[in-house]
């Protein structure tokens, strides 16, 4: 066994949290959590969202990457609507151009992560983790508020605020490895790590095949395009 290997090993933590819906970036932070802790514990949330066939797929990547434990939380946000994720009345954007993408679309959630990382907290402090990943994305992302890294350092703060390992000195890691990474270079990474993006779901249209016209679908293809393979979610 080679000397990076022993370090690499002797420098991971005992245990981690993983926010992990089943789509391309939430995949990849689980492999990045598998790689650097003892322990992975994936996170699921079925908040009323109409993609629920990405909940299937959260638990093959869970099982994937041998998680010590996989929850799938139910959330109704879909009671307090305001996103095209969570109310079949407001349409799905389509076919929107980089510039658009500036604009914070219909599918975003209101406060969605801050609801999602408060519950990995709650959980990771049951279980005295040592961190948790999130798969946010500031570079190929459709604007999204929390995504960017003024809101996972804020959330950081808070954490070491709020929490008993906090106070004692003990915070916890709010780890975001996907942060500044752009969209070709996070499946790159993922490739690295064995992701089996075969099995992952991006698309919000929530159809039997990707509609390829969603924000999500567009930013997957494209970066699948720059690396020059196939999207093996496409493959026969």
């Amino acid at each position: 066994m080679s000397d990076d290997r022993n370090s690499e090993e002797a420098f991971r933590i005992p245990r981690g949290v993983v926010l992990l819906s089943g789509g391309l970036d939430s995949s990849t932070a689980c492999a990045v959590a598998a790689r650097e802790c003892e322990g992975l514990y994936a996170l699921s949330f079925d908040y009323g969202q109409s993609l629920v066939r990405e909940l299937e797929c959260a638990r093959n990547i869970a099982r994937h990457f041998d998680a010590v434990e996989h929850r799938t939380i139910r959330l109704d946000l879909a009671a307090i609507g305001g996103s095209a994720l969570t109310d079949p009345t407001v349409p799905i954007p389509l076919d929107r151009d980089e510039n658009e993408m500036e604009n914070i679309p219909s599918s975003y959630v209101p406060a969605r992560n801050t609801i999602f990382l408060s519950v990995a907290l709650a959980w990771a402090e049951v279980l005295d983790a040592d961190a948790i990943y999130i798969g946010v994305n500031a570079l190929d992302y459709s604007g999204y508020p929390d995504c960017r890294p003024e809101y996972v350092e804020a959330f950081r703060r808070m954490a070491e605020l709020a929490t008993k390992r906090g106070i004692e000195g003990r915070p916890m890691e709010i780890r975001a490895p996907l942060l500044l990474l752009g969209k070709s270079d996070i499946i790159r990474l993922g490739l690295q790590l064995g992701v089996p993006y075969g099995l992952t779901w991006s698309c919000y249209a929530g159809g039997e095949s990707p509609c390829g016209r969603c924000d999500s679908c567009i930013l997957r293809a494209r970066a699948f395009h720059e690396l020059g393979i196939t999207d093996p979610a496409l493959s026969p």
